[in-house]
């Protein structure tokens, strides 16, 4: 860890020195040297920093699943962090994350461009993160893929009281920050500068996240964000007048409604949201008066009983939607149940609620449903889970004989 640090300053001061204490089993430890020793890095340097990053993104992924609850403070699912990515296309400019985790989104932003034979060095990355053991796990992340991380900065304040990055102009936002926080030093900050569309309350962080990522924007600047699928609709302590401003502010660009079991520290429903800073640049069309919605609570795999996934195809599904109603060339059409381009009188008359569900619709029924083939999956499935529950009770009545009473 000393060499490691010395070769790489960008590291200094940063990785655990922990590894000569006798808590640790050696033998687990040397298993695991050995396991990362064996792999196959091939001839070119590119391919093992590669290798070590999948390696370290893979680790990441399992110790936040194995946390739980804690594991969403410091990880965001890959699935999710490529949707926002491949939506916002961040292809050259300054990306920034102000609460950034393990800076998961600022290694699939550089994936992104390196993919779309982009180059690498035409983005610059800025992130901030409150919590000094994520902030070393970002610092890690980004090292071994040689990005450069010398503007992710710590401080435990957090970025609403101390904002590292106070005249940072970035073309991209990129975020996950924690949902409905109610602990954000929100009554410190009541004059604060960055609450332009209204004074965000001081026991919900929404829409002060909201703000602090429009502050941070260029004129021409983009931002696609997770939040708490509430905000779409909340009215009180002023939430809804805030909302109001930013659709008549013709900021908001486009809301996806998530899926549920997508996170792993909580079951609160989720949302993206897309805002743009110049919704008619010449980048793309004018979409000025509209915004677009898109339901995908039906989309995803579950990859077990607790978790669910985007594959490769969803997020294909979900981010050419969004590219086809924003490019001039883009063969763009509404799909009931899924998508629709609604008016700015439209989303006026709904009294500013954003729910896709109240844009898009019912799907058209399919005419090849199968009821008996429906309900013969549903009945197995249900069969299944009362074995389980039988199992289960069994555990815990042996598990409670077990208990001595003093």
């Amino acid at each position: 860890m000393d060499a490691i640090e010395k070769e790489n300053p960008s590291l200094r001061g940063v990785l655990p020195k922990v590894y000569a204490r006798g808590n640790l089993d050696p033998t687990s430890l040397g298993g695991l040297i050995d396991q990362v020793g064996n792999i196959a890095l091939g001839d070119a340097k590119t391919r093992s920093a590669d290798i070590l990053g999948h390696v370290f993104e893979y680790f990441l992924g399992e110790f936040a699943l194995a946390e739980g609850k804690k594991g969403g403070q410091f990880y965001t699912p890959r699935s999710v962090v490529q949707l926002l990515v491949e939506m916002l296309e961040p292809y050259n400019g300054r990306v920034f994350d102000p609460c950034c985790g393990s800076g998961g989104m600022f290694v699939h932003s550089e994936k992104f461009v390196a993919e779309h034979q982009g180059k690498v060095n035409d983005i610059s990355i800025y992130g901030q993160e409150s919590n000094q053991t994520t902030w070393r796990l970002a610092k890690m992340n980004l090292a071994i893929r040689s990005i450069d991380s010398s503007q992710v900065k710590w401080n435990n304040e957090g970025s609403f009281l101390n904002d590292a990055h106070k005249d940072l102009k970035a073309d991209y936002v990129i975020a996950n920050p924690p949902f409905n926080d109610s602990d954000w030093s929100g009554d410190l900050l009541r004059k604060d500068g960055r609450w332009k569309y209204g004074v965000p309350p001081t026991g919900n962080a929404n829409y002060a996240w909201i703000q602090h990522f429009l502050y941070h924007l260029s004129p021409s600047g983009q931002t696609g964000f997770v939040l708490a699928k509430g905000a779409l609709t909340s009215k009180s302590s002023g939430e809804g007048e805030i909302r109001k401003e930013l659709v008549e502010a013709r900021l908001v660009d486009c809301i996806v409604n998530l899926p549920p079991k997508l996170f792993l520290n909580t079951q609160i429903p989720a949302c993206l949201w897309f805002l743009s800073r110049n919704k008619a640049n010449g980048k793309y069309r004018n979409r000025i008066d509209e915004i677009l919605f898109i339901d995908a609570r039906n989309t995803g795999h579950l990859i077990n009983r607790r978790t669910r996934e985007f594959f490769k195809e969803d997020i294909e599904k979900i981010a050419q939607t969004y590219h086809n109603w924003r490019n001039p060339e883009g063969k763009y059409e509404d799909v009931k149940g899924f998508c629709n381009s609604a008016s700015i009188e439209r989303v006026r008359e709904l009294g500013y609620v954003l729910t896709p569900g109240r844009y898009v619709g019912l799907p058209d029924e399919e005419d090849d449903f199968d009821f008996k083939e429906r309900f013969t999956k549903l009945k197995a499935e249900f069969e299944e889970q009362l074995k389980e529950e039988a199992g289960l009770n069994t555990l815990i009545a042996e598990n409670l004989k077990k208990v001595k009473l003093v």
